[in-house]
C-alpha cells in the first residue's frame, strides 16, 4: 500500500530554485532509504539524492551536491529536493524512490517504491 507522490515541479528560470516534495503512504520502515531520481529525454535515469529515514545519512551525486539538498520532514512522510542555481540541463523528470534494505544508494535496482514522477523546466 505504499505510494509516493512527487510535486512541486514547473518552469523556472536558469538560477532560480525550487523544491519539490515527495508524500508518502503506507508503511515505509523508518530504516528505509529514500532518494530522488531524475531522467531527461534520451538519457538513462539519474541518481540524485538519498537518505537514510533514521539517521538522516545523506548521499549525493558529484554533479548536483554542491546545489541540491535532500531533506525530510519525519511527521509527514516527506521528503524534499532543494534545488538552487538551475541550469537548463537540469530539465528532466524527477522521481521520488523508496526501499528497504539498500545495498546502493545509487543504485535504482535496489529501490521497489516509485512515485509518478514531476517535470522540472529550466529555461535560459
Amino acid at each position: 500500500q505504499v505510494q509516493l507522490v512527487e510535486s512541486g515541479g514547473g518552469l523556472v528560470q536558469a538560477g532560480d530554485s525550487l523544491r519539490l516534495s515527495c508524500a508518502s503512504s503506507g508503511w515505509i520502515f523508518g530504516n528505509y532509504h529514500m532518494a530522488w531520481f531524475r531522467r531527461a529525454p534520451g538519457k538513462e535515469r539519474e541518481f540524485l539524492a538519498a537518505i537514510k529515514w533514521i539517521s538522516g545519512t545523506t548521499y549525493y551525486t558529484d554533479s548536483v551536491k554542491e546545489r541540491f539538498t535532500i531533506s525530510r520532514d519525519n511527521a509527514k512522510n516527506t521528503v524534499y529536493l532543494q534545488m538552487s542555481s538551475l541550469k537548463p540541463e537540469d530539465t528532466a523528470v524527477y522521481y521520488c524512490a523508496a526501499g528497504p534494505r539498500v545495498a546502493a544508494p545509487t543504485a535504482s535496482r535496489d529501490y521497489n517504491y516509485w512515485g509518478q514522477g514531476t517535470q522540472v523546466t529550466v529555461s535560459s
